[in-house]
């Protein structure tokens, strides 16, 4: 089998969020995003934005595939996340071993209101 190593760089950045510094990470490359779906098959996007990582969550297989096949229930930890900036997305970026990257943009809520996704 044949596998393609890719390198994705962050840049670090400080960023101005309503009137309060945020430290984010800025992925390398833009990403297209899907509004409110259902779960990651579901991602529908029209156009590449700009990623702004606030924070990582890691979770083990079986979490992510919970959370990855459920992608509109209410969750604590997204409670007051994302939001739009510039042309870009603030997200949380979610990964677990063997899984792709998500990143979330709860856009204030505690759900899914845009998701990109890589790999």
């Amino acid at each position: 089998m044949n596998t393609i190593n890719l390198t994705i760089e962050f840049k670090p950045l400080t960023v101005l969020v309503g009137g309060n510094e945020l430290e984010v990470e800025e992925l390398s490359i833009p990403l297209p995003f899907g509004r409110k779906p259902s779960n990651i098959n579901d991602i529908t996007s029209s156009g590449h934005s700009t990623v702004y990582v606030t924070e990582t969550r890691e979770m083990n297989p079986e979490e992510f595939d919970g959370f990855s096949m459920n992608l509109n229930k209410s969750r604590d930890w997204l409670k007051g996340t994302g939001g739009l900036l510039c042309q870009g997305h603030l997200c949380v970026m979610v990964h677990a071993p063997g899984r792709p990257y998500l990143f979330v943009d709860a856009s204030g809520g505690d759900s899914v209101e845009y998701l990109a996704r890589l790999g």
